[in-house]
C-alpha cells in the first residue's frame, strides 16, 4: 500500500472515533524508520485504546497487519506502527510533555547532515587526541 494511502487511512480511522488535535510530520528526510507519523490525542486512556484500536482494525481490513503495537494497556500513548506510517495517539497531558510536533521539526534533514570542512577538520582533531590516548 503506497505511504499516501496508509497516511490516509490512519487519519480516517483515527477521526471516524473523534480523534483531537491530528497533525501529519512528514519525517522521511529525516529518519529511514518510517516516513510519516500521525499523532493525534483522546480525551481519556479509554478513548486513546479505542482510537488506537481502530487504527489497527482499519488496518488488518485493507490487509495490513501492524508491526508493532506498544502502550495498549496504559492508554496514556498508544503507538501503532505500521511500517511507514507510524500512529502515536497520547493523553493531551502526554502528547504535550513529549513535543513530537516539536521534536521532529527541530531535526536536521539528511541534506543538512552534510559535513562542512569544519566538522571534518574537529573530528580529525578527535580522532588525533584518541589515538594519543589509546
Amino acid at each position: 500500500m503506497q505511504t499516501d494511502t496508509l497516511k490516509s487511512l490512519v487519519v480516517e480511522a483515527l477521526e471516524e472515533l473523534k480523534a483531537r488535535d491530528v497533525v501529519e510530520l512528514d519525517v522521511a528526510a529525516l529518519t529511514s524508520v518510517t516516513d510519516v507519523m500521525v499523532v493525534a490525542s483522546g480525551t481519556s486512556s479509554r478513548h486513546v485504546s479505542a482510537l488506537a484500536d481502530n487504527v489497527v482494525e482499519k488496518a488488518k481490513d485493507a490487509g495490513l497487519r501492524p508491526l508493532g503495537i506498544e502502550g495498549q494497556q496504559g492508554g496514556e500513548w498508544v503507538l501503532v506502527d505500521l511500517g511507514d506510517v507510524i500512529a502515536h495517539v497520547m493523553m493531551p497531558e502526554t502528547r504535550q510533555l513529549y513535543d513530537l510536533e516539536r521534536l521532529w521539526a527541530d531535526l536536521p534533514t539528511d541534506s543538512q547532515r552534510t559535513e562542512t570542512p569544519d566538522r571534518q577538520e574537529l573530528r580529525g582533531q578527535e580522532l588525533s587526541g584518541q589515538e594519543l590516548r589509546g
